[in-house]
């Protein structure tokens, strides 16, 4: 789990640079792709059960990194809340539309990157799958985004 939480302050601490005018909009993606490039990396795990709960932790992030790109690039979404865009995108899980889902959750991280909070209890009625995954990576960097001590400089 720590992977999980190290990659979403890595993300906090990049998008902070990105507000803060430390980092334009080319130097930021790039930062978070050589980010998820490390994180998202395929692992040489011969134990079944620790390869699992890698990929499960991958799973969770792949969300962070969309939602984090999208911010970067298109700000914060508009028409909605953080509970708007998780609902549907437990829809299109259902419909088996992923795309559409990972869209839907990562408009939902960009709103927690602007500060509108993630409240855990929208994914206890939804059925576990992908998107629960992505929230419980969204509830890393909604974490990550709010510790003040998380996004300042190292000294």
């Amino acid at each position: 789990m720590n992977l999980q939480d190290d990659t979403a302050i890595a993300i906090a601490k990049i998008v902070a640079a990105y507000d803060d005018g430390e980092l334009d909009e080319e130097e930021t993606l790039a930062e978070i792709e050589d980010v998820r490039e490390i994180v998202l990396s395929e692992v040489g795990i011969n134990d079944e059960e620790k390869l699992i709960l890698v990929d499960g932790v991958q799973t969770s992030l792949v969300c962070v990194f969309f939602a984090a790109e999208e911010y970067v690039a298109n700000g914060p979404a508009e028409d909605g809340t953080v509970g708007d865009y998780l609902s549907a995108a437990a829809d299109a899980e259902a419909e088996e539309d992923l795309d559409a889902a990972l869209g839907y959750a990562a408009q939902a991280g960009t709103l927690i990157i602007d500060g509108e909070e993630l409240d855990m209890t929208v994914a206890e009625d939804l059925e576990y799958g992908l998107v629960t995954e992505w929230i419980n990576g969204l509830d890393s960097l909604q974490s990550a985004m709010s510790d003040p001590e998380v996004v300042e400089e190292d000294e």
